[in-house]
């Protein structure tokens, strides 16, 4: 007997890590994934932007966060933060990265060799010929939902979008 795959919805969500409106848009991601669990694939992507002068150095430290098995812990733990890593920049990086059990030195390394440049790029050439502007941005199911403009009613807009498209998936 063959079993079906599971069906699962993408939910890519464009952010700047020094973003007060990332950071807010948080909350409405850990009410999604609790209602969807893993039927909603939740992708964080990077756009920086240029106001915010410690965003590419966030970016890049989440990539290297990712690449030590810790990713989704440090996006949340800078996110936390994000008044602070405007005072603070790359040492407020590196401190995070030591307090979720990181290899600090090689996030400090990471920001100076630049291994992840090429990887926040991608993402942010893909947002922008998406056409994202500003952060947080949401596209799911082709669907492109500015969330900088204000979060009122973006999480539900979302849970529809997800139920919709996760029972076209299954056929009903």
């Amino acid at each position: 007997m063959t079993q079906n795959p599971p069906r699962r919805v993408v939910l890519d969500v464009w952010c700047d890590l020094q973003c007060p409106d990332c950071h807010r848009a948080e909350a409405d991601l850990r009410a999604l994934r609790e209602r969807f669990g893993e039927a909603l694939e939740i992708r964080r992507r990077h756009f920086p932007l240029p106001a915010h002068r410690h965003a590419l150095d966030a970016a890049q430290a989440a990539e290297e966060a990712y690449a030590q098995g810790r990713g989704e812990e440090y996006w949340t733990a800078v996110l936390a933060r994000t008044e602070e890593l405007g005072r603070r920049g790359p040492a407020l990086l590196t401190e995070v990265a030591a307090g979720l059990g990181l290899d600090a030195a090689e996030v400090e390394t990471a920001l100076i060799d630049g291994r992840h440049t090429l990887l926040v790029d991608a993402d942010q050439a893909e947002g922008r010929a998406l056409g994202v502007t500003g952060t947080p941005t949401y596209v799911i199911g082709g669907q492109r939902l500015d969330g900088g403009r204000g979060q009122e009613g973006l999480r539900e807009r979302i849970a529809g979008l997800a139920e919709g498209l996760l029972a076209q998936a299954s056929g009903l």
